[in-house]
């Protein structure tokens, strides 16, 4: 019963501000507007929505695991890891106002995740081990360096996942309540019981569900710049503080992930940026072109969420491992589908 409260607490806060947080983006012009019929236009909604969706996703978040905080602060951390924690995810909401009133250069954002890391490092989170899957453990602590380079690489990898896939309704709150609830269940068993990190997974979850519920196609409202970086940010976070349970984070964001790692090698094949270049041919547009709803579209994401992400409960390292290799064996399917797709639309 806690644990159900816990859930309806987090969805039924988020959800009233995100309705509050909309009114305040119309009242002061903080839109996204579509741009169809615009030369280059890109985005399939086709009326203004509303943006700064994270701020209510920060604010429901970390209010109720600060409310909690006797119970997120029983295990191994402590307030510094919060307040770290709590920090970083503040400066990307500010990044994501300024970034959905001012429209900042690729630059300028990229400053806001990288400060959001240094405030979670600064916090004392680190990594102080990695699972060998053949035996034992690799022991980072002689290796001062290793650690903050590992959360960077790791921490900006799922942020921009998260933000290059926040281009259909509902996809990116729904993939990231999946995510939530997988890494409740699995710091809930018996061999990982880590009831902390559960209680913080658990808000994730009935947080993206409450904003999923506004978000849910026809949307009321964007998640913005923020709140793109801010799933990403949260869900890497807990994947690291569980005690680098980071391959259960990539089963359960994996497809996402590789299609952002083609995105990047195909701009770059193509001799552009991949940070400043944006097209149509995510996996998410490219199941749209394909006559997909909207709807359709995102559940396809989160059935692959969840089971990819459910099948780490059952799997120890070795098993993860093979189930890693048929996802990347997957998304490999996928590209060459659509590759030769092209080349048959080219003809």
């Amino acid at each position: 019963m806690f644990h159900l409260g816990v859930f309806t607490a987090a969805l039924v806060l988020t959800t009233v501000l995100s309705l509050v947080v909309s009114r305040i983006a119309r009242h002061l012009g903080i839109v996204d507007n579509p741009d169809r019929g615009l030369p280059g236009g890109r985005k399939i909604h086709d009326r203004p929505i509303p943006l700064l969706g994270g701020v209510a996703v920060f604010l429901a978040f970390f209010a109720l695991l600060i409310f909690f905080s006797d119970r997120f602060l029983a295990g191994n951390l402590g307030w510094s890891h919060l307040f770290g924690f709590l920090g970083g995810g503040l400066i990307l909401v500010i990044g994501g106002i300024l970034d959905d009133k001012y429209g900042l250069k690729p630059r300028q954002q990229f400053i806001f995740p990288l400060a959001a890391i240094a405030a979670i490092i600064i916090g004392g989170v680190e990594i102080t081990r990695l699972t060998n899957p053949w035996a034992g453990f690799i022991e980072l602590q002689p290796f001062i360096i290793i650690s903050p380079l590992l959360i960077a690489v790791w921490l900006l990898g799922m942020m921009y996942t998260t933000k290059l896939l926040d281009g259909v309704d509902g996809l990116v709150s729904g993939i990231s309540a999946v995510g939530g609830l997988i890494i409740f269940l699995f710091t809930l068993t018996t061999r990982y019981y880590q009831p902390d990190i559960a209680l913080a997974a658990l808000l994730l979850a009935g947080v993206a569900v409450g904003f999923l519920i506004v978000n849910w196609h026809p949307a009321k409202i964007f998640l913005g710049e923020g709140g793109s970086l801010l799933f990403g940010y949260i869900l890497g976070v807990l994947a690291i503080i569980s005690g680098s349970k980071i391959a259960i984070a990539l089963l359960i964001m994996g497809i996402p992930i590789l299609d952002v790692a083609w995105t990047i090698i195909r701009r770059l094949r193509q001799g552009r940026n991949p940070f400043r270049f944006s097209d149509q041919r995510h996996l998410h547009h490219r199941l749209l072109s394909l006559g997909l709803s909207q709807r359709q579209t995102v559940v396809i994401f989160y059935l692959l969420a969840a089971v990819f992400g459910s099948s780490g409960l059952f799997l120890q390292s070795r098993g993860k491992i093979s189930a890693l290799i048929l996802l990347v064996s997957l998304m490999l399917v996928i590209v060459i589908f659509f590759e030769r797709l092209d080349r048959r639309r080219n003809l």
